[in-house]
């Protein structure tokens, strides 16, 4: 099927196009230039790879700039769901790796300006990504992401913008439904030695449900100095703070159905809530040797605490093994990167290659304590768990891109990974033995690809890569019935296969299209969920397989138009003894079919734009039974934007509907929950109203 819809998508496109108004000359080539791929600045169009960009305006013209979502929409493979819940952060799955997560993101490797987001064992968080300062985001897919190591499902890398000459004051303000505010003020110059970006900004909400009321303040600065003309020291500093955000957790079908707005009521009786604050910064230097030669180094630090108050009931934490309702996280980490890069030739062609040797480390204190004292909930009482954990990775890498001649190009890489993961229990009572234990998993990915230039406008290309995924310390934190970590779980390997063209249409449009397949041994999945807890176990075989599609296109008129879709089919491929997991099954949390189309117009004379988006998501599995799912939908959001230039002043306003329709649905499922509260319903319809100005000096 998917490959149908490819050969129909492609008898469409010289349709689109013969009427567009003449255009000038832009380089298509050149307007989506990545470092992800290959750490090395390239078009992406050259490469054997599934790589996207979304540009700063996409990021921040017409956006809220609160959450990853709202951008990620727009790449074909990737879902991201807004949870409607800054308690447990985004759903971001990529090809469907990640989709298992009930707080935080799995499967995909994280980065803000070359600074792990995702730490050794695999877990990430993107509360602190800063979109009002960002310059673009690249979103990596398919077999060249093993080449970051652990849970490269996909990776995605935010970057920073740098400041224009002079200095610039950017005061910003946005405020809409359910008592949604954001207030930024962002200052960012150049004076030819130095160059810094200074981003500060509070974001308030009562949430869309009950008990779901956040707030978020966070910093994001960059200041890049240049000693001489050789070398460049970048350093970035970011902090973020969310105090006391309510968890209003899923809903069962009934509750949904009667008022999706509501909380669960334990939620209320728990008074379920989380805190989380983080500091962190890194320093980048690279150098230019001579000769092609260039080294890179990065070091980061960071840390960050994290109280988080669950519904779990009393009694059962009466057993001396109950790690009781409340988690109270403590985390220091910091890591290092170093790559040496060599440009020349080869057999007289041109020839590139990167080494590099990658070290994280993470120390975490984790508690438990009781989430009751007497008949008093919602409060901290008695501890119940008490221990040090330790997680490391050491890795090293080398890929390197050779071009046998001018309608060949090869890219090759391998990493070898070890990631080791200690705990030392301090809680030792009678019942409750010293669970003390160790665990360490390794890994070689190599990956292949190889690209054609078919056409002076068309290439083609193909790759195949190996990928591991270790589960993460939450994940190894509990298990089923028992106390203690839970050591029985192993790795996820993966085989990644990818075919892939990447077209120029004409001199308005590009369009990007891949086929995949992915298979798994040892496929982590949700065990057991319940009252914010979850326990995990492997699921055997799977696999992915799909289509996904990115057309994109400019006119000189002023119109514009893009479209990301994908197409995928991900199931169970052997049936676990004492499961509901059955082979032929589809792996909940994975949608088959996601849609993103934009439309878009720009009176430029008049400063005036607006814009028609729609985004269409099929049925959503919650569970490995498949017994229930969460409805497909499709809603429409429009928006309209001003801008106006007055004595070194540049003013912009803009005013966004969200789902216009005021559909009722489902914008996320809680996969596997135990009592049945699988959904996180989504926003009715809703507004957004945005304000801010340029100064420059």
């Amino acid at each position: 099927m998917a490959s149908s819809l490819f050969r129909r998508s492609l008898t469409l496109l010289p349709a689109l196009f013969p009427a567009a108004a003449p255009a000038a000359e832009p380089d298509l080539r050149a307007e989506s230039v990545v470092v992800t791929a290959t750490r090395v600045e390239q078009a992406a169009f050259d490469l054997p790879v599934a790589i996207d960009t979304v540009d700063r305006a996409q990021l921040q013209d017409g956006q809220p700039q609160v959450n990853l979502s709202e951008a990620l929409a727009r790449v074909p493979g990737v879902v991201a769901q807004n949870r409607q819940n800054y308690a447990q952060d985004l759903q971001i799955s990529s090809r469907g790796f990640g989709a298992r997560a009930s707080f935080g993101v799995r499967g995909l490797r994280l980065y803000s300006d070359g600074i792990p987001a995702t730490m050794p064992d695999g877990q990430g968080q993107v509360s602190h990504f800063d979109l009002g300062s960002a310059a673009r985001l690249e979103v990596l897919r398919g077999p060249f992401s093993s080449l970051y190591g652990n849970s490269s499902g996909g990776v995605i890398s935010l970057f920073t913008e740098d400041g224009k000459p002079g200095m610039q004051a950017t005061p910003t303000l946005a405020f809409g439904s359910f008592g949604t505010q954001r207030a930024a003020a962002k200052f960012a110059g150049d004076n030819g030695a130095l160059n810094y970006v200074l981003d500060v900004a509070t974001f308030r909400t009562d949430g869309y449900r009950d008990h779901s009321a956040a707030r978020r303040d966070a910093a994001n600065g960059k200041l890049r100095w240049q000693p001489d003309d050789s070398s460049t020291l970048t350093l970035v500093l970011n902090t973020v703070n969310m105090p006391e955000i309510q968890d209003p957790l899923g809903l069962t079908r009934a509750q949904y159905k009667a008022d999706p707005r509501q909380a669960t009521p334990t939620a209320y009786t728990f008074n379920t809530r989380k805190s989380v604050s983080q500091e962190q910064f890194g320093l980048a230097y690279e150098r230019r040797l001579g000769d092609g030669n260039a080294l890179n180094a990065t070091v980061y630090r960071g840390h960050r605490d994290a109280v988080q108050f669950q519904a779990i009931p009393t009694a059962p934490q009466g057993a001396p093994t109950h790690p009781g309702g409340v988690i109270d996280l403590q985390r220091d980490y910091w890591g290092v990167d170093a790559r040496w890069t060599h440009k020349g030739e080869f057999a007289g062609r041109p020839w590139t290659t990167t080494a590099g040797i990658n070290y994280d480390t993470l120390d975490e204190e984790r508690k438990g304590f009781r989430n009751f004292i007497g008949t008093q909930t919602g409060v901290l009482g008695a501890l119940r768990r008490d221990e040090d954990n330790r997680i490391f990775n050491f890795d090293q890498y080398v890929q390197t891109q050779w071009e046998p001649s001018a309608d060949w190009l090869l890219l090759a890489g391998v990493r070898h990974s070890s990631v080791k993961i200690a705990s030392r229990d301090k809680f030792i009572v009678t019942g409750n033995p010293d669970d003390s234990g160790s665990t360490d998993f390794a890994a070689f990915t190599p990956v292949l690809g190889a690209t054609w230039r078919a056409a002076d406008a068309l290439n083609l290309y193909g790759s195949f890569g190996r990928g591991f995924e270790t589960p993460t310390m939450n994940e190894l934190s509990y298990r089923s019935g028992a106390a203690g970590l839970n050591l029985a779980l192993r790795q996820a390997k993966s085989d990644h296969i990818e075919l892939g063209l990447k077209a120029l249409l004409g001199e308005n449009a590009k369009l990007n299209a891949a086929l995949f397949d992915v298979r798994t041994q040892d496929e982590i999945a949700v065990d057991t969920s319940s009252g914010g807890r979850t326990t995990y176990r492997n699921a055997g075989r799977t696999r992915r397989s799909g289509l996904e599609t990115g057309l994109s296109a400019a006119w000189r008129n002023g119109f514009g138009l893009a479209l990301a879709y994908t197409y995928l089919t991900a199931r169970y491929g052997e049936t676990i003894p004492g499961s509901a997991i059955r082979a032929g099954n589809f792996i909940p949390g994975i949608p088959r079919q996601a849609l993103f189309a934009e439309g878009s117009w720009t009176h430029r004379p008049s400063g005036f734009s607006t814009a028609l988006e729609v985004r269409s998501v099929s049925k959503v599995w919650v569970n490995d039974a498949n017994s229930d799912a969460a409805e497909r939908y499709a809603i429409a959001s429009l928006r309209l934007g001003f801008e106006q230039d007055s004595a070194g002043w540049k003013f912009k306003e803009f005013f966004r509907v969200d789902n216009l329709s005021d559909r009722k649905y489902s914008g996320s499922v809680i996969v596997n929950e135990s009592n049945g509260r699988y959904f996180e319903p989504a926003p009715g319809r809703n507004w957004l109203l945005g304000l801010s100005a340029v100064y420059a000096l």
